[in-house]
């Protein structure tokens, strides 16, 4: 009986210790003069990889070498995930090659003929995302 007893007052011990560290760790922490700018960083960065799911993999637009590899493999995971039947990540991987495609309205012409109606009324549903995501990431590549 007198185990228990101690034991629960150890428990309640560790964490009533517990919680006055977590209280002074918010206090420190909200306390530090670049706490509310490192938030807004963090909260723009998210905001922005909502917006943008494919900005980060975009290639530099100035290098002609690494859009084309980055085209190639974008078509090419593409078409491998349609064909196992995975839509999403395929249009999503066929998007980003349109995004970085020299001639779009060609590539449209021919993944018209190629893929599913359906399928492809998925593609022309993302594409007014996507084209954002190419007008971001080409502003980008212009201040660097």
């Amino acid at each position: 009986m007198m185990g228990g007893k101690s034991s629960t007052i150890a428990a309640g011990v560790c964490g009533a210790l517990f919680v006055g560290y977590c209280i002074y760790f918010d206090r420190k922490r909200r306390s530090d003069p670049n706490f509310k700018n490192r938030l807004r960083e963090r909260r723009r960065n998210q905001v922005a990889a909502k917006q943008g799911t494919g900005l980060s993999k975009l290639p530099d637009l100035k290098d002609a070498e690494a859009v084309q590899k980055f085209f190639l493999e974008e078509i090419q995971l593409g078409e491998e995930l349609l064909a196992q039947g995975d839509y999403e990540n395929g249009i999503e991987h066929l998007t980003n090659a349109i995004a970085v495609c020299g001639q779009p309205q060609q590539l449209l012409q021919v993944l018209q003929q190629t893929l599913p109606p359906p399928v492809f009324q998925m593609l022309l549903t993302k594409l007014p995302t996507i084209s954002q995501v190419h007008r971001y990431a080409s502003i980008q590549s212009n201040l660097h």
